[in-house]
């Protein structure tokens, strides 16, 4: 859920920073990113988060002025049809809901599949020479232009799915298990 939170407030950021132009009056065009965002489709639920909230799309301020064919509709309805169709609206809204899942499902096992396609099987075995990547926050990262890799060191054990015990050239064997997917062969 956190994470969810995050990339929210995330988009949020970003579509007020395409509306100002300085960061004074950002709270001035909160209302209208807030719109922007639940009134956009989510391409991982199909969906609009207004829709999945309130059963039915949002009359954006654009409808008001220059009414759309479903404002034209509903202002036809007298009072009694409009309570009824909002009525079925809202009864409807669980089955909108399970179809909101299904697709999410379904866009899960897409990525899912788009990602293993970029998948590379690498096996190791014990006494392999090996690199390791070196990352970002890393004390052995000095900036732009120092190494990725470093090494080599010694495949010492090889655990189930696809982990790793390194041992140094010298033969002392590190604590810790590390990734398979941040190493690499070491050609001789």
């Amino acid at each position: 859920m956190n994470g969810a939170v995050e990339g929210a407030n995330k988009n949020i950021k970003r579509i007020l920073r395409r509306m100002i132009d300085n960061y004074k009056c950002w709270h001035e065009n909160l209302p209208y990113a807030l719109l922007g965002y639940c009134t956009t489709i989510r391409t991982s639920i199909g969906v609009t988060p207004y829709l999945l909230v309130y059963g039915t799309e949002a009359v954006i301020p654009a409808e008001v002025e220059i009414p759309s064919l479903r404002i034209i509709h509903e202002a036809r309805l007298s009072d009694a049809e409009w309570v009824r169709d909002r009525y079925e609206q809202l009864t409807l809204i669980n089955e909108k809901r399970m179809s909101v899942v299904f697709h999410g499902q379904l866009y899960q096992q897409r990525m899912i599949h788009a990602f293993n396609k970029k998948v590379r099987v690498q096996t190791f075995e014990v006494g392999q020479l090996v690199l390791k990547r070196i990352f970002p926050h890393q004390e052995e990262y000095k900036g732009k232009f120092a190494p990725n890799w470093q090494g080599p060191y010694v495949v010492h054990k090889v655990l189930s799915r696809g982990a790793l015990v390194l041992a140094e050239m010298d033969g002392r064997v590190w604590r810790k298990a590390i990734n398979s997917d941040v190493v690499k062969r070491y050609y001789i």
